[in-house]
């Protein structure tokens, strides 16, 4: 059986999926796995497009040859530097020692701090032209998406645009590579966590990429995770592009943390005044037991979060501090934002929430903030029935 995939007649599919390792970066849970894609043109001279993370080095190998069998590669195009692409440029190096490793000027010092590489590397400029034939490639410098070596390798020959980390999401291939043969409603989830969790920081360098490439005739997308987009590539760059303007969707995230049930009394206050009030979409998380990456995926698709947690050692609940830190990051903008909480013998949890509100981005903060002591009472409860119903006029607005 065939291990490697064709996507045109010179150009290959020879990415490997990773179903082992349990955290993305050691930080993001990967429950559906994810895919690290790498390609091979094999034109008059040969060409691998980004490699894949290490320990799968020799399915890698065995891919590239079922394509090529016994010639020889002439380039290896590095589009992104960080490990998880170019973990296998030793082992291709060791199996083809006169293969050029080709990147741009930044790319050739990573080489060298990783893996000691600095002979045998080809640096290129941005809009320079590599010609293996048939195929005329082009790159493009797209720096800070999202680290400050990316660039995308444009082939002229097929439209292909080979777009390093752009693009790309979460989740294994294993039911086919191509967008017309995936469920894209079962990949956009994991798509936009990890668009939110690793991209969406530099937002503005993604807009200024998609503008960049505009003109060209794309045809086919092949990020280095994630789907190809060979049906519909026009479908990613608009998602890419709506997420990275921070347009939101209708509806609320409501994160919330309790120690004893208290807070969790006014989470569920909050959340059926959302409900009463026309609210279709809520998304209510227990930070305790979910995850920043989930939360922080759906704060970015919907235009209000309302944050509820207690007191905990005079400060914010840990869980809860978390979150807010991971948030704090990604600088948000354009969105509501609700607060609620507890305390018992001492404040703090609170305060530490009306901080992230006035410097975790751009929040427009919804009223009213509510403070229970201990115990919420009735008052405190229809308070938050209250921000419940202001946040639902806000949203549906």
């Amino acid at each position: 059986m065939a291990l490697s995939v064709p996507i045109t007649e010179d150009v290959h599919w020879v990415g490997v999926n990773d179903h082992q390792t349990h955290l993305f970066e050691g930080v993001w849970p990967l429950p559906r796995g994810v895919s690290y894609n790498s390609y091979v043109i094999a034109d008059e001279k040969v060409a691998v497009v980004d490699g894949v993370k290490d320990a799968n080095a020799a399915d890698h190998l065995d891919r590239i040859r079922e394509v090529i069998g016994d010639r020889p590669i002439a380039y290896l195009i590095v589009n992104h530097m960080e490990p998880d692409h170019s973990g296998t440029v030793r082992t291709l190096r060791e199996a083809f020692p006169q293969m050029q490793v080709v990147g741009n000027r930044k790319t050739a010092g990573f080489l060298e701090q990783f893996y000691g590489l600095d002979a045998g590397v080809k640096t290129v400029a941005d809009g320079e032209e590599l010609d293996l034939g048939r195929h005329k490639l082009r790159f493009f410098l797209t720096p800070m998406v999202h680290w400050p070596e990316t660039m995308v390798t444009f082939d002229e020959t097929d439209g292909i645009l080979f777009s390093a980390d752009a693009f790309g999401g979460f989740a294994a291939l294993d039911d086919g590579i191509f967008d017309d043969q995936v469920d894209l409603a079962h990949y956009e989830d994991e798509i936009l966590r990890y668009f939110s969790n690793i991209v969406g920081k530099y937002t503005k360098p993604v807009l200024n990429a998609i503008d960049k490439l505009k003109s060209l005739e794309i045809k086919t997308i092949a990020p280095t995770h994630g789907p190809v987009w060979r049906s519909n590539p026009g479908q990613i760059i608009q998602k890419y592009a709506r997420w990275s303007r921070q347009e939101t969707e209708p509806g609320v995230v409501l994160a919330f943390g309790s120690m004893y049930g208290n807070t969790a009394k006014m989470a569920e206050a909050v959340g059926r005044a959302l409900a009463d009030a026309g609210v279709s979409t809520i998304r209510a998380y227990d930070v305790s037991r979910t995850h920043p990456s989930f939360i922080i995926r759906d704060a970015w698709r919907y235009g209000g979060l309302i944050i509820g947690a207690p007191t905990y050692n005079s400060g914010l609940f840990p869980p809860m501090d978390t979150l807010l830190r991971d948030l704090e990051i990604l600088r948000m903008e354009g969105r509501h934002l609700g607060i609620f909480g507890s305390y018992g013998w001492s404040g703090g949890g609170v305060k530490r929430m009306r901080e992230f509100a006035d410097t975790g981005g751009k929040w427009e903060l919804v009223e009213p903030v509510i403070e229970a002591n201990c115990a919420p009472g009735d008052h405190d409860l229809e308070q938050c029935a209250e921000l419940g119903r202001r946040m639902a006029e806000t949203v549906n607005a």
